[in-house]
């Protein structure tokens, strides 16, 4: 089955210190939702009072809400070096979400996804926008607004010396992945399974966030990086011919990946975020957002709630 979107890995991109690695913004960050192929929707949007009458009283009340994000899952997430700066198509969407709900839409950077998960559950911020990887067992404590659908491949040299194209062709090699990411968890599922083959184990590189991975690959220091398409295609075409896509079209582990927004259980917010995603995406807001950064082939034609199912 060829795998449908995922909402992985997380860390934090500290584009200050890894300035090299994040590579410079792309063109369609200049301008966000105000300039760009966006522009014509964004300016068309307009307050849904009844939206945003269902909104929680104290957000209604400071008229904000506050997304927490990482900052490393480009080209949804690209993070500035103040903490508070946010570009890319995730930014795009909550300027949209905030337009047509009636408040303005913060970001804060944190260090990781359980920094997030962990941030959300005590209310210290409103929800993630994300995409966040939508899983089974992530439901128990949150609800995810899914809003894309992912695949999971391999970021290679450019040639693919190490022959790297599928989960069976990594038993032996060095794979970074993000750190508690479900990337982690699938290559190490892998390296047993090779191991019980009577094949080299997988030597599984864990790392805090995405360009130190893709560092990891450059300098040599791992064969591969395991992880979204969506983020892994964006560094690709920021390595000026240094990587490649390998592993394309096929499962590599994963059925129908799912990535949304986080909220918390069973929250007033959860319904809200689900019927203005919908708006976003009705009205044609969301296809220009997600065509304007490359993202067409993860687009969903209906928002839905927890649709990970295993």
């Amino acid at each position: 089955m060829i795998p449908r979107r995922l909402a992985l890995l997380t860390g934090t991109l500290s584009c200050t210190a890894l300035l090299a690695a994040c590579g410079a913004n792309p063109p369609q960050a200049d301008g966000a939702l105000g300039g760009g192929t966006a522009a014509a929707a964004g300016s068309q949007l307009t307050e849904d009072k009844a939206l945003h009458d269902q909104l929680p009283a104290k957000t209604r009340q400071a008229g904000k809400l506050v997304s927490v994000n990482n900052g490393s899952f480009p080209p949804y997430e690209i993070a500035g070096s103040d903490g508070h700066t946010l570009t890319g198509a995730s930014a795009d969407l909550a300027a949209a979400l905030g337009k047509v709900l009636g408040v303005t839409v913060e970001h804060v950077t944190t260090d990781g996804l359980p920094s997030e998960l962990t941030g959300i559950k005590a209310g210290r911020y409103d929800f993630a926008i994300g995409p966040v990887g939508d899983f089974k067992d992530r439901q128990g404590a949150n609800d995810f607004v899914d809003w894309v659908q992912e695949f999971v491949v391999f970021a290679v040299p450019k040639g693919n010396p190490k022959h790297i194209t599928s989960l069976d062709t990594a038993c032996g090699r060095k794979v970074a992945v993000m750190a508690g990411g479900s990337a982690e968890g699938v290559i190490k599922s892998q390296s047993t399974a090779c191991a019980k083959k009577g094949k080299a184990a997988v030597q599984v590189q864990s790392y805090k966030d995405q360009p130190s991975s893709v560092l990891a690959v450059k300098s040599g220091r791992a064969d591969a990086f395991f992880s979204s398409q969506a983020p892994l295609t964006y560094f690709v075409q920021q390595s000026k011919g240094e990587l490649e896509l390998a592993g394309t079209g096929q499962s590599n582990g994963f059925d129908d990946l799912y990535q949304g927004a986080v909220v918390p259980k069973d929250g007033p917010l959860r319904d809200v975020l689900l019927k203005a995603f919908q708006k976003l995406i009705d009205n044609g807001t969301y296809d220009q957002v997600m065509q304007k950064w490359g993202l067409k082939d993860n687009e969903l034609k209906k928002a839905g709630v927890n649709l990970a199912t295993s």
